[in-house]
Order: structure tokens, then C-alpha cells, then sequence
């Protein structure tokens, strides 16, 4: 909409120093910025609210791999039965997500995955589960 108006304005006032794909319609207008900021920190507030009401043993990544890492040398037979494999990615998948909602790869000052304690502590029980095997 707003592409069409600026090109045809363009095309009226014979502007020849328009370059075709430098556009600036990626560029927000200040109120926009505003209201994307107040949006952006409305949603991070929730999201630190989604799990204060659960106990740190089943909200916590590493707490809830240290279960299952028990489960398997203590039960290895059920453990193997219940397709545990197949049931973490689902199980942490929420708890990664609301880890992940602030992160902004393009960002200069980004953190990279491997360096969060979720990926650490999926790593961890990984290796623990690979020298075990062997």
C-alpha cells in the first residue's frame, strides 16, 4: 500500500535518484517503535510470570534431566520401554521457548545457543547418556 503510493509519487515528480529494493518501508515510524517496545516488554513480563507457580524440580531443565538421568540407571528396562527419547523433545520444548523468547539472533550482543544453561544441561545429559550406552 504504502509501496504503491511512494512509487507512484516517484513516478509523478520524475525523481531519478530512486534506486529499485532501497526501501525504506522496513523503517518504523517512532510511534511504531513505541508501541512494538511497550508490546515487547508486556510479553517478556508474562512470560516471567508462566511458571511461578511450579515447583523449581519440574520448571527447571536440568532438574528434570537429572530425573530422568536417575530413572534410566536405576530402571533401565522401563526407562527403555517408555521411549524416553522421544519424549523430551516435547516435554522441554515449552520450557526452551519461554527461555528463548528474548533471544534475538540479529542482535549484536545475542548469546549464543550453546552457551545457554538449557542447552548445557540438554549437552550434559546427552553425553551422559552416550558414555553410559558405551
Amino acid at each position: 500500500k504504502y509501496r504503491t503510493c511512494r512509487r507512484q509519487v516517484r513516478e509523478c515528480s520524475q525523481k531519478a535518484d530512486h534506486h529499485e529494493g532501497m526501501s525504506s518501508d522496513d523503517e518504523l515510524t517512532p510511534t511504531e517503535v513505541t508501541e512494538f517496545q511497550k508490546s515487547k516488554d508486556n510479553i517478556l513480563e508474562d512470560s516471567r510470570k508462566i511458571f511461578e507457580d511450579v515447583h523449581a524440580d519440574f520448571c527447571d531443565i536440568r532438574k528434570i534431566l537429572l530425573k530422568f538421568q536417575e530413572w534410566k540407571e536405576k530402571f533401565p528396562d522401563s526407562y527403555c520401554d517408555a521411549y524416553v527419547s522421544f519424549c523430551l523433545p516435547k516435554l522441554l520444548n515449552p520450557l526452551i521457548r519461554v527461555q528463548l523468547i528474548n533471544w534475538n539472533p540479529l542482535e549484536q550482543n545475542f548469546t549464543d545457543l550453546e552457551e545457554m544453561p538449557w542447552f548445557k544441561a540438554v549437552e550434559e545429559f546427552s553425553d551422559a547418556k552416550n558414555s553410559s550406552e558405551s
